[in-house]
């Protein structure tokens, strides 16, 4: 049981889901500062407002009517803003370049290959007669260790 748990512990891709999940959270609190301290104020001057949270606020009568409900609507603009702030920034940081050493990388094998294709050499005419005698040759002389007659079909021991 605790050989399992090991060998699950220690396989690459848990130990790469760990390191992405330190990473995210840190490239979380890097995105959220940026949102809450450049985007925010500036969307908020916009509006007069110190952030987007304290804009566009829809109030709802409740049965209290010293309390009334908050709809905030300006905090939710905020998360849409800060999602497209954080795939703006994961597409251009990281998708983009792996797909272009990605592509690098395809082309360079496929060079690679050709390459290697272009190395074998052609056989020419002359060779490939030649390793057609030789086949027929070989033949014969499978043929003669048999005692059949010659693919030729005559002997060349004065008959």
């Amino acid at each position: 049981m605790i050989k399992g748990f090991k060998e699950f512990i220690l396989r690459g891709n848990v130990i790469d889901l760990a390191v992405a999940v330190v990473i995210g959270a840190a490239f979380t609190s890097v995105v959220n500062a940026i949102v809450e301290n450049i985007f925010n104020p500036i969307i908020g001057a916009l509006f007069k407002a110190d952030s987007l949270n304290a804009t566009w606020i829809l109030s709802i009568p409740t049965l209290d009517p010293d309390k009334p409900a908050e709809v905030k609507i300006g905090a939710v603009v905020g998360a849409i803003i800060s999602f497209l702030i954080v795939a703006v920034v994961v597409y251009f940081v990281f998708v983009l370049p792996i797909n272009h050493f990605k592509k690098r990388a395809d082309a360079l094998l496929t060079k690679n290959k050709e390459a290697a294709a272009e190395e074998v050499p052609e056989v020419s005419a002359d060779v490939a007669l030649l390793a057609e005698i030789r086949d027929l040759l070989a033949a014969n002389a499978d043929n003669a260790a048999l005692g059949n007659r010659p693919a030729g079909g005559k002997h060349s021991g004065g008959e």
